[in-house]
């Protein structure tokens, strides 16, 4: 099969991106621990490290934020329903039977309208709250006591259960990587910057294969 091959993931994006998937990685493992989940560096050890990560964290966020602004890269995560339902049949069946992705990356269209609507998600909901509530968690009982205690229950709460929405998330993404042109292809445009395009004559003739079978 004949492939095209583009830049499309710039260096600061993949720096971006594999900060970020270091940081995520600190934070669940130091955070699951430090609930309890299992003992491997250490209550205190986890504590410092956790709360570092987050501070980097959201530091890399705004920085990230400042760059999608000044490049126009923030257009990427606009969400759109434009083909989403084309979206969900490929994921559900298109795939598995070789068909052509039904939207093509380019510069300012990386992400397909389930991507968009995911990454809404982590961007206005999850992420939010997971730094909002992991401030309350880490200021109480400081000397002034600045959060009332009768919140931080729910707030452990909630930042409990965005973990394990992140972790999800994360599982989910790993997977997806794997649906390229190859297993491993994802994986190496993010690392090269260079992501590799099944040609357009080929996808035609795998749209008008499908055609024949749906006369059939």
């Amino acid at each position: 099969m004949k492939y095209k091959k583009h830049y499309l993931y710039l260096k600061f994006e993949r720096f971006w991106h594999w900060t970020q998937m270091l940081l995520v990685m600190l934070l669940t493992l130091t955070g699951f621990e430090i609930h309890g989940s299992f003992t491997l560096l250490g209550f205190e050890n986890s504590v410092r490290i956790h709360n570092a990560a987050a501070w980097s964290f959201m530091g890399l966020a705004v920085v990230s934020i400042f760059w999608m602004i000044v490049t126009n890269q923030y257009i990427n995560f606009i969400p759109t329903r434009k083909k989403l339902k084309e979206q969900v049949r490929y994921y559900t069946s298109g795939m598995f039977k070789g068909m052509p992705h039904p939207t093509h990356k380019e510069l300012y269209n990386k992400l397909n309208p389930l991507q968009r609507l995911t990454y809404a998600g982590l961007l206005f909901l999850i992420f939010p709250v997971q730094i909002l509530t992991g401030l309350a968690y880490m200021y109480f009982g400081y000397p002034e006591n600045p959060v009332d205690a009768d919140g931080l229950f729910i707030a452990v709460l909630l930042h409990t259960l965005g973990a394990f929405l992140v972790v999800a998330f994360v599982i989910v993404h790993v997977y997806m990587t794997t649906t390229g042109n190859t297993i491993t292809s994802n994986l190496k445009a993010m690392i090269s910057g260079y992501e590799k395009e099944v040609a357009k004559q080929q996808e035609k003739a795998a749209l008008a294969g499908e055609g024949e079978n749906a006369e059939i």
